[in-house]
């Protein structure tokens, strides 16, 4: 997910908001009307707008990315208030919210019997080609061996799978630095759920579907596991991150690090990239907190979903493979513009 298709993610984020669609309703709302709003810290959500407001072309946000530069803790909330008006966005489907994370895998700069699964960087000649090798003819043939194309390797083969899934991470080398990894490019084919495969098997409800129970599953089943995870035949290749600080979260879709519970992957076509989108999260945990659209996802489609950062590794995983439930998402748009796009009769 992260980083992905930065380029054309950006530029239909910043015509998004003009984009006409008469399946969608628009209503502004009130900061009154935000349940929570006074409550949170919006000197945090303002620290992260900072990180890309400046990215942004169009007028009306270089002109608030400037503004904000002026504020100060204690005059974050009126920053918001003064510049933005609440935009509820609805397309007709529920509000769905999911999380996402940062891994982090154990591995080695070289192979050895412990670490054995490498992470590939692109081919040449995959990138000349809209649909290259499936991930059994790469991984069972020798096409990738003896050209140095490995970044890393790592010890568990089911934790590449999901590293590929969420497109970027960090390997733990045994000297106790990290090697930062992000997405570098596709093989072209469609990604093929295993969870819906085990499900048509029987081997799991669809019920019991989660990122933990097909861990488990595979590793229960090692030699099954093997040929299940070849059942996908979508290969995410990989780039090594150099210039983001360990410390900082992994690039989002605008190229820069995404932040925990501040960050979120929303669809640019309803959501302009680098926007704040107040999050009402229900569920065991709720969330109410004012959030930055600094990432896209392949599955994160509509007005009302959105996809939470929890941030890197093993904690932040489980929170985030958790995390499937209802509320509501308001964009904050600039006064303006956010008129601007209500119907004529308003």
């Amino acid at each position: 997910m992260i980083g992905k298709l930065r380029s054309l993610f950006l530029v239909a984020a910043m015509t998004a908001a003009s984009a006409p669609s008469a399946e969608v309703k628009r209503t502004i709302l009130a900061f009154e009307d935000l349940d929570g709003w006074a409550a949170d810290d919006h000197w945090a959500a303002l620290s992260v707008f900072l990180n890309t407001c400046s990215d942004l072309e169009d007028p009306d946000w270089k002109a608030l990315c400037a503004a904000a530069q002026t504020h100060s803790p204690e005059s974050a909330r009126s920053f918001f208030e003064l510049f933005f008006r609440p935009l509820l966005v609805e397309d007709g489907a529920a509000a769905l919210f999911t999380g996402y994370f940062e891994p982090e895998l154990d591995g080695a700069t070289s192979p050895s019997a412990k670490y054995r699964y490498p992470l590939y960087r692109m081919p040449p000649e995959a990138r000349k080609s809209d649909r290259w090798l499936s991930r059994r003819e790469l991984l069972t043939s020798d096409v990738m061996q003896g050209r140095g194309l490995e970044i890393a390797w790592v010890d568990d083969p089911v934790e590449l799978f999901f590293l590929q899934i969420q497109g970027s991470g960090r390997i733990r080398l045994p000297d106790g630095s990290k090697l930062r990894v992000g997405y570098g490019g596709a093989n072209g084919h469609p990604y093929r759920s295993i969870g819906a495969e085990l499900v048509r098997r029987g081997a799991l409800g669809a019920h019991e579907v989660s990122a933990q129970m097909i861990r488990a599953w595979v590793r229960k089943n090692p030699e099954a596991g093997a040929e299940l995870l070849l059942h996908n035949p979508s290969y995410v290749f990989f780039r090594e991150v150099t210039r983001v600080a360990p410390e900082l979260g992994p690039l989002g879709a605008m190229n820069r690090s995404v932040t925990k519970l501040r960050s979120i992957a929303a669809d640019p076509i309803y959501t302009p990239l680098g926007a704040p989108v107040w999050i009402e999260k229900d569920g065991e945990k709720p969330i109410r907190q004012l959030m930055i659209a600094q990432d896209t996802g392949s599955a994160i489609k509509g007005a009302q979903r959105a996809d939470i950062f929890f941030g890197t590794g093993d904690a932040a995983g489980e929170a985030a493979g958790r995390l499937k439930d209802s509320g509501r998402m308001i964009l904050l748009l600039p006064i303006q513009r956010a008129y601007a796009l209500l119907p004529d009769e308003f």
